[in-house]
Formats: structure tokens, C-alpha cells, sequence
């Protein structure tokens, strides 16, 4: 047998909607019956096999979908204690069992009382059939043997009837309870003659009380009793209540008198339906409540349950506007027509600009309804008449109406203005440029600013609509070449006509001897030229830099470094980081011929030693050239700015832009001398390396530990001086006590010494006579040998091991240079073939200032060549 009677068939047209992260998301609009099914459940007894059926029946709410009737968008079954809640006429709410809030937006008021009846029939049986047991839990019976009653309100009893609600909030259980009792017995409109009678008797605890107690029953969240506050007989005495605060005793709050000026709601064309005059003025004192009268003492449920009030009430009210064309058509005909006053027209742009704000918080279906219908009856004509005006509001209006009509939907606009282009009527881009060059409200120049690059943008984005769809269809969308080819003649537009007039302020700056006495006015409108500037350098490869070039736009933004206030300068130094970011030599070049750098050179001179904002960002830069390794803005930099990088010495970052850009050019130290060793002035030595464009990578600084290392002496060297050796010498001279460097193959050993023995030929007679002229007159030898200083004279025996171990080394060279003999011929510098440069051997790590004073000797080799070749020796 069936619970309750299911309602009519006829099929009531609703919307679901689903609370998703405190914000209602919209599943659709369908079709809702209440229905009772059978539902048949499976049980099995653990002694019989065999299992039994039986049927239970079930009360559901069905929606199924307007336009898939075989998709389902809600099937919930009634629970007793889902807490199902009628808002307004047409709006059903209620919680899952899983904790989803789930709401009905219905679009006749009747089908709503249908619902809800039946909802109500089902939860009243369900209970009865539940049992007084389950309807409360025993602690809820406990403390609510009874339901709560409340005494007559009366100025002599409100402590009690404070208590009282105050105890009953303390529970679910109660709360429901109070929300039963204050709506069947009419309580708010019993205390609100209160507030009078209490204002006239002045008694201040009483109205403390009464204000005490309004707050109490507003965070009880319960719908109606909220909607009944706000209604128009309530209002007024509810708010004067609120106007009494006990934490403020001494202060009183004007909320009625704000909320009695009827001039603030103004009825730009007749709307014919009472429930939506109401719920307008039911939102907008909603909004008072929430954000004014009770900003201090709201909860998040009860701020939750005011914004879906809100939420709810707007849907209502633009749902009943963009289904009436008549209401539109007298709406857009006061602005377009001639014989309205300039007053009605202001108040049509502002209730527009109040309905595109209102559409922000909509769903995008919805959302894209509303500017269809908007745009359909001239909503672009609208903005390009509030744009033209000469008042400040009306201009703010159409900026406000301009930007969401953007952000929800670019492509449409650039329709319209590419339309108004091929008319050859004023575009749209035209008006937002007048508008940013003229106008003195910040507001509005950074709302024009944002306008024109999101129009610009060559990215195309799809409607908020479109976003949600699968992405083979964005793809579709992405790769429309009509749009694309329309967008590209949009942009190109704008640079052959726009662009000039736009960025002509930057131009006029040629003019101007110094930047330092710009007006406020002037520094913001600078701002956004040189922030639209940047948009167009990321996003208009091609065409920006056509454009910076042929008007000279990098020496004007580089005269705004010199200017006085510092969010100017900012502005300036990210432009040119963005330039040096893109790694192009187009920007490069543009930097370098402006000289750029140094005006960014004096502003680190003028933040010195401060680590300021204005500081860093310079620094940013010249470290990003460093560490991208950007060879032209280096080499620019080092060889035109390298004293003034010298003197920074606070930061080692420009002491290593130096040192790289050295590298760079092949400096390296000196590598015939000491690695590490300096001039008498103190000064390192540099030289360069065979070829100024090849790459030396450095030496890095010795520590401590091996420079000790280096400068004490070796082992063998200690062993050779305290054990003399007797030598045997061999066929090559070379001391038997010494392994050579490289064991060569036997075949490699003939070949060595044989082209050894044609090079080089040793009278160690004439060597040792000519050693011992240098040692006694100290003098500069002739041209067969070069002079180096020497350790003092050391044992034969040492003496000898050493030179037959570099005749070793010199043999393997000559080798080396047999086999490169085009190397051989560039190196030797001399026209002989056989030619081979003199070796050097490198100094002693050990040399200094400190290092006791040498002698000079030279050595000298007799070779069977023709030309003489000579080696430097030094003695350790």
C-alpha cells in the first residue's frame, strides 16, 4: 500500500543545483515528478537455502533532463530527517544523506507547493511510522521532554524570553524546535512593536535585549524566518533593533534611516511583476544584512544561508528580465533614443552595469543567455556611449560593463569593432584609447589599460560557456581560420592606425630636456604605455619590433629611468628586462645604441649601499647577463661602462661580469711567469692566448695547504743532495737511475733516437764553459741563448739527471712536431722548416717577493740543423 498519494502527473519545470565548494553549481534543467516506487529487497535465513523477496515502497523525486529525457539529473529518496526547507515560493532545499546541499529552483510557484506538499506528506508518515524513539536521540528527549515555548513577549519578561532561546540554541534538536514555534506564532512580528515602545520609554537594557535577541534568531539559518525579517513590514523594526548593541552602549547605529530613502531604488522602466519588485528589494537589503548590520557577528552557516538567499533571488530576477523583450526593448531605447533625459540615460547604463555584475556570479549557461539577449537589443552601443560621456560615473559604468563583457566572452567584441572597422565608423579600440589618454581616474585608466591587451591578445579563448565542453571541439574552435585570419586583421589594424595615437605620449617625450617634473597623472598614464608596451612585446613578435624600431620607442622608455618617482623607474627596468629575457638581437641592439645601461648604471650609483627594491632589480639584470652568458649586452657593458663597474665593489657580481667578459675575449694570466704572480706594482698579469677569441676557462685559486705543498721541497730532491750517485752513462746519455716519462715500443725508440740524433747534438764541454761565463759576469747572454733566472748552483750529479731527463722531454716534442709540420712552420715564426721554438719550463710556484735573488744563466745546444734552436733552462 502506497504512503502517501504521489502528486499530479503534470511535470513541473525546475532547476537542480548542487553546492560545490560554497558555490552553487547548476546540473541542469528538467522535468521533477514525486513518485512512489517499489523497491523489492533480497533476504536469506541461514537455515533454508532458498531465499525470500518482498517489496517495500519508496518515495523519490525524480528530474529528468529538458533536453536528454533519458538522462536523469536527480533521483534522491525523502528521508525523515533530511532537513528539507521551503525558501521563497519556489526553491526547495535539503542535505543528502552523503552531506551534499542540494536545492530546486522551480519556475512556477505552484509546482513548487506541489513538491513540497508531497515532501512534507512523506516526512510527516515517515515519522509517524519511525516511532517517538527515533525522532529524537535520548539526550534530546531528555533535555526536550517538550517543545519549546516561549512566553508572550512583553517589555517586563524579555530576560526570560532571552534565556530561553539562548538554552534551545544549544542543540539541533532545539533549534528546529524554536524555528517551528517563532513561525506558527508569528514571534518576530510580536517583538518588533517592542523596539518602539522601548525607544519611547528609553529604557536602553531592554533594547540591548531586544537586539540580543534578533541576532539569536537570525543564527538560527532557518530560511523563512530570515525571509520574513526582510519583508517589507519587518525590516524596519528588525534593523532598529540591531541598531542597539550592548558591547557598544554608548553608540547607535542609522540603519533605518539609510533603509527608508527610497531614492536609492530607482525604476528605470516599469517592471508589471510584484514577486520580483519584492525579491529586488528583498536582495538588496539582504546585502545590508550581510555586509553592514551583522559583518561582526556572522557565522559561516549563517553567511552561507544569506548568500544563497542572494544567489537564488538574482537568478529569479535576470531569468524574469531576459525573458521579456519588452522590458528590453524600453530599456536599450532610452539610451539609443533621443527624447529621453541625460538623467534616465545615466540610470540605464547603471541598472545594466548592476545586471552584468550580477551575471558574474551566474552559471555560465545563464551567464551567456543574459549577454546574448544583452547584445541582441545593443549592449556594445551602450558601452560605446558610456564611454564617450563626459561624466565620470557614466564612464566608470561602461568601463564596468566593457570588462565583464570581455572576460566572459573577447571574440564577441572584437566582432563588433572589426564590423564597425569595415563601416569605417569609430572603432571600439579608438574609444579605449581617447579614454586612457584623457581620463583622471585610475579606475578607469587601468580598467581601459586591461581592456585594450585582453582585445588584443591573438590567443583566441572560448566563451565561459565552451569551457566545460570536450577538448575536440576547443580544438575545433582553436583552429578556425575564419576567426584567426579576422584576428589578425584586427591586430594589424590597430598598428596601422591606433598604435601611433596610442603610444604618441611617449613620442612627445623627445621634446622634454628632463623627466623629473611629471605630473601624478602623467607618471600613471606612463605606466600603462609602457606596461601595454610590454604586453605587445610578448605577444607581437613580429609587429612590435617593426613598430619600436621605426618610431623609437626604447630611447623614450629609457629617458623614463631619469625620472623621480621610483614606480616609474620599476616600470622602465621591467620593460627592458622583458626585452633581455626574449634573448632576441633585435632588443640587443636597440638596448646597446640607446645606451641603456648606463642610466641603469646611475640609478645603482644613486640606491648605493642600499638593498632596496630599485637596487635588486638592476643587480637582477646584470646577474641574468652574467649567467645566461649574453656576449653582446657583456661585451657592451665591460668595454663601454668597465670604470664605472670597477668602482662597485660592494657586490662581486660586476668584478665577475669582468672577469668573464676577459675570459671572453682570451685574457688569462700569465702563463711564462708564476700562475698566481703579480707586477712590482701589485697589478696581475695579464695576457693573451694564441687567438683573442678562443675560450681559457681560468685557474682557480690555490689554498693554503697546497700552496705549502708546492713551495717545500721534494723528497728525492733531499734524497739526491745527501747520497751522491755514481752514473754510469749510457749510449743517449740519459742517467740510468732515471725511468723514463713514456715506455715506448722498441720500433718507437729507434725512430726517436734517430730523428734525436739529426737535431740535436750536446758538447757538454762548451755548455759547462759557457755556464760558468754567465755565473761570473751576469750579464745578458748573446742571441744563442735567453736568459732566466736560476736557484742557486746544486750537485753534478743532480745537475746531469735533470738535463738528460729534458733531452728525454725534447725528444718526444721533436716528434710531435714531425708529425704537424704545418703547426711546426706557424709556430716556429722563422722561415726554416727545422725551426723548432724554444721550450720553457715554468717558474717556481715558490717565486715571490720573498724568494732570496738569483742568478742568470744560459744554456746552449749545438744541433746539426742549419738553424739554431735554443731552450731555456732553469735549475730547482
Amino acid at each position: 500500500m502506497a504512503m502517501v498519494a504521489p502528486p499530479s502527473n503534470d511535470r513541473k519545470r525546475v532547476k537542480v543545483y548542487e553546492l560545490r565548494n560554497n558555490d552553487w553549481f547548476d546540473r541542469g534543467t528538467g522535468f521533477c515528478t514525486g513518485q512512489v516506487v517499489n523497491v523489492r529487497i533480497t533476504i536469506s535465513l541461514s537455515s533454508e537455502p532458498s531465499r525470500d523477496y518482498f517489496a517495500v515502497e519508496e518515495s523519490k523525486i525524480f528530474v529528468e533532463s529538458e533536453d536528454h529525457p533519458d538522462r536523469i539529473l536527480l533521483e534522491t529518496k525523502i528521508q525523515k530527517d533530511d532537513g528539507y526547507q521551503k525558501q521563497q515560493e519556489t526553491l526547495i532545499v535539503w542535505t543528502e544523506s552523503n552531506g551534499t546541499d542540494m536545492a530546486l529552483s522551480f519556475q512556477e510557484a505552484e509546482g513548487c507547493a506541489a513538491i513540497w506538499d508531497f515532501v512534507s506528506q512523506v516526512q510527516q508518515q515517515l515519522s509517524q511510522l519511525a516511532g517517538p524513539d527515533d525522532a529524537l536521540s535520548d539526550d534530546a528527549i531528555e533535555s526536550f521532554p517538550n517543545p519549546v515555548m516561549l512566553p508572550t513577549p512583553e517589555l517586563s519578561n524579555l530576560a526570560e524570553v532571552d534565556q530561553t532561546i539562548r538554552a534551545a540554541s544549544a542543540s539541533q534538536q532545539g533549534r528546529e524546535s524554536l524555528s517551528k514555534f517563532i513561525l506558527a506564532e508569528d514571534y518576530v512580528g510580536r517583538l518588533v512593536p517592542l523596539v518602539q515602545a522601548a525607544e519611547e520609554l528609553e529604557d536602553l537594557p531592554d533594547l540591548h535585549r531586544l537586539s540580543s535577541i534578533m541576532k539569536m534568531l537570525i543564527l538560527l539559518n532557518d530560511t523563512q524566518i530570515i525571509e520574513l525579517m526582510v519583508s517589507d513590514g519587518m525590516v524596519l523594526g528588525v534593523v532598529g533593533a540591531l541598531e542597539y548593541d550592548h558591547e557598544f552602549p554608548h553608540h547607535k547605529a542609522n540603519h533605518r534611516q539609510y533603509l527608508r530613502n527610497k531614492s536609492r531604488f530607482k525604476e528605470v522602466v516599469p517592471i508589471n511583476d510584484e514577486n520580483i519588485t519584492r525579491k529586488i528589494h528583498a536582495t538588496w537589503r539582504l546585502q545590508y544584512l550581510k555586509d553592514v548590520v551583522l559583518a561582526r557577528i556572522l557565522d559561516d552557516p549563517t553567511f552561507g544561508v544569506l548568500n544563497s538567499l542572494i544567489f537564488f533571488n538574482q537568478v529569479d530576477i535576470v531569468t524574469h528580465l531576459q525573458q521579456s523583450p519588452s522590458f528590453l526593448k524600453d530599456l536599450f531605447s532610452l539610451i539609443e533614443g533621443k527624447d529621453a533625459s541625460p538623467a534616465r540615460r545615466k540610470d540605464a547604463v547603471c541598472f545594466i552595469q548592476q545586471c552584468c555584475a550580477i551575471a558574474k556570479n551566474l552559471q555560465p549557461q545563464a551567464r551567456q543567455s543574459l549577454y546574448g539577449s544583452f547584445v541582441q537589443n545593443g549592449l556594445l552601443n551602450v558601452i560605446v556611449f558610456a564611454l564617450s560621456q563626459n561624466e565620470a560615473p557614466i564612464r566608470i559604468a561602461g568601463t564596468d560593463i566593457l570588462v565583464a563583457m570581455i572576460d566572459h566572452d573577447p571574440s564577441m567584441v572584437r566582432s563588433h569593432i572589426f564590423k564597425a572597422i569595415a563601416e569605417k565608423r569609430t572603432p571600439l579600440t579608438d574609444t579605449l584609447i581617447d579614454l586612457l589618454l584623457i581620463e583622471n581616474d585610475l579606475g578607469v585608466k587601468a580598467q581601459a589599460a586591461d581592456a585594450i591587451k585582453v582585445l588584443l591578445d591573438p590567443q583566441q579563448a572560448p566563451p565561459d560557456g565552451m569551457r566545460q565542453m570536450n577538448e575536440q571541439f576547443l580544438s575545433k574552435y582553436r583552429t578556425n581560420n575564419a576567426v584567426n585570419q579576422q584576428t589578425e586583421q584586427f591586430i594589424q589594424d590597430f598598428y596601422d592606425n591606433g598604435a601611433k595615437k596610442l603610444f604618441q605620449p611617449l613620442k612627445d617625450l623627445e621634446e622634454r630636456e628632463s623627466v623629473k617634473d611629471l605630473t601624478f597623472n602623467e607618471v600613471s598614464l606612463y605606466c600603462h604605455l609602457v606596461d601595454i608596451l610590454m604586453y605587445f612585446v610578448r605577444q607581437h613578435l613580429y609587429r612590435s619590433k617593426f613598430f619600436i624600431a621605426s618610431e623609437a620607442i626604447t630611447a623614450r622608455v629609457g629617458q623614463l629611468l631619469g625620472s623621480s618617482q621610483k614606480h616609474m623607474k620599476l616600470t622602465a627596468l621591467k620593460f627592458f628586462r622583458t626585452c633581455l629575457g626574449l634573448q632576441d638581437d633585435f632588443y640587443y641592439t636597440q638596448i646597446t645604441q640607446n645606451h641603456i645601461f648606463g642610466a641603469i648604471l646611475d640609478i645603482v650609483y644613486e640606491t648605493l649601499p642600499r638593498d632596496n627594491l630599485l637596487n635588486s632589480v638592476c643587480l637582477e639584470m646584470f646577474e641574468f647577463i652574467r649567467r645566461e652568458d649574453i656576449k653582446p649586452m657583456k661585451i657592451h657593458i665591460v668595454e663601454t661602462y668597465r670604470e664605472r663597474l670597477e668602482a662597485i665593489t660592494y657586490v662581486d657580481l660586476f668584478e665577475q661580469l669582468i672577469i668573464s667578459y676577459d675570459r671572453t675575449q682570451g685574457y688569462v694570466q700569465d702563463m711564462d711567469g708564476t700562475l698566481f704572480s703579480q707586477d712590482d706594482d701589485g697589478s696581475p698579469i695579464r695576457t693573451k692566448i694564441n687567438g683573442a677569441n678562443q675560450r681559457w676557462q681560468g685557474i682557480r685559486d690555490l689554498d693554503a695547504e697546497e700552496e705549502q705543498y708546492f713551495n717545500t721541497s721534494d723528497d728525492e730532491d733531499e734524497l739526491a743532495a745527501s747520497k751522491p750517485r755514481q752514473l754510469h752513462p749510457i749510449a743517449n746519455g740519459a742517467s740510468p737511475l732515471m725511468k723514463p716519462l713514456v715506455d715506448y715500443p722498441d720500433d718507437e725508440d729507434d725512430i726517436v733516437h734517430q730523428r734525436f740524433q739529426s737535431f740535436y747534438h750536446k758538447p757538454p764541454e762548451h755548455s759547462q764553459e759557457e755556464m760558468r761565463t754567465d755565473n761570473e759576469e751576469n750579464e745578458l747572454p748573446s742571441a744563442k741563448g735567453i736568459v732566466l733566472p736560476s736557484t742557486p748552483p746544486e750537485r753534478v750529479a743532480e745537475k746531469r739527471r735533470r738535463e738528460e731527463d729534458e733531452e728525454d722531454e725534447l725528444g718526444k716534442l721533436s716528434l710531435t712536431k714531425r708529425r704537424s709540420s704545418s703547426a711546426s712552420s706557424n709556430a716556429s715564426g722563422g722561415s726554416g722548416g727545422n725551426y723548432l721554438p724554444p721550450l720553457r719550463r715554468k717558474k717556481s710556484f715558490a717565486t715571490g717577493k720573498d724568494t732570496p735573488p738569483t742568478k742568470k744563466m744560459t744554456i746552449s745546444l749545438s744541433v746539426k740543423s742549419p738553424n739554431p734552436i735554443e731552450a731555456d733552462r732553469k735549475s730547482e
